[in-house]
């Protein structure tokens, strides 16, 4: 992993679009006040909106089986209990 430029805060204030539109492109930088490290500038991470079917199972291998029938008789268990009046005595 490299390094990240350091940018002194006078650089952020005078070349903020040229800053900005390096951290819009992926760029991070450690910014500097005096000789020392106040703090970082780093992009957004982009949420996906979609994953890739291949991913999706690949990543559903690991999981533990599910037993239709146990899953089942929890939901009607659910839907019994909810199906009770809570002011019966």
């Amino acid at each position: 992993m490299t390094a990240q430029p350091e940018i002194t805060q006078r650089d952020l204030r005078t070349r903020s679009r040229e800053i900005m539109d390096a951290v819009q492109d992926g760029q991070a930088f450690t910014v500097t006040r005096d000789g020392h490290r106040i703090g970082e500038l780093v992009p957004l991470r982009q949420r996906r909106r979609f994953v890739p079917r291949a991913e999706f199972a690949a990543m559903s291998r690991p999981a533990p089986d599910i037993s239709l029938e146990a899953f089942r008789a929890d939901q009607d268990s659910a839907a019994q209990h909810e199906q009770d009046d809570p002011y019966d005595r």
